[in-house]
């Protein structure tokens, strides 16, 4: 346990250090179950960039809102799509069929593959078990934000907010 304790503290360090050096550069922080275990991961842009983009080019509806309060993170006239970064492949599936079932849509989860070549294992997963439960899933990955100078075109995108608000 004091491993652990000192790991998120080393963390928690870090995460300042990179604030102070490079304060444009925005990270987002997850604690979610890897192929090593359970570790913080930092992903570059947030959930809702990549929701953003791809709902955008679908012409979908951002952060529905539920009768029981739930919100689906991008609505089509066909789907009801969950986005997930790659390790929280498992919460995906069961957010993407409530969805189903609040809307009476199609299911659909986006699994969202910072790293494909490590990371393709989960799609695979969900991919799998949408055979059996029938419903629909894709990836994407951070192609679709069309990334130049480390930040994407959309002005509300993470990647584009200053954290330091003496800039």
């Amino acid at each position: 346990m004091k491993a652990n304790k000192h790991n998120r503290f080393a963390l928690f360090l870090f995460s300042i250090c990179l604030t102070v050096l490079y304060p444009n550069y925005t990270l987002a922080f997850e604690y979610g179950y890897t192929p090593s275990g359970y570790k913080y991961v930092v992903h570059q842009h947030s959930e809702s960039s990549y929701q953003h983009a791809w709902c955008k080019q679908h012409n979908g509806v951002e952060e529905y809102k539920n009768e029981d309060k739930t919100r689906v993170d991008c609505l089509t006239n066909t789907h009801a799509i969950e986005f997930d970064f790659a390790n929280k492949w498992a919460e995906s599936i069961g957010q993407a069929l409530h969805y189903q079932y609040m809307t009476g849509k199609k299911a659909k989860v986006v699994l969202i593959l910072e790293k494909p070549e490590k990371e393709f294992c989960y799609y695979n997963r969900v991919k799998t078990l949408s055979k059996i439960h029938d419903f629909e899933v894709e990836y994407i990955t951070p192609q679709i934000l069309n990334i130049k100078n480390g930040k994407c075109k959309y002005k509300d995108c993470k990647c584009n907010r200053k954290t330091n608000s003496n800039n």
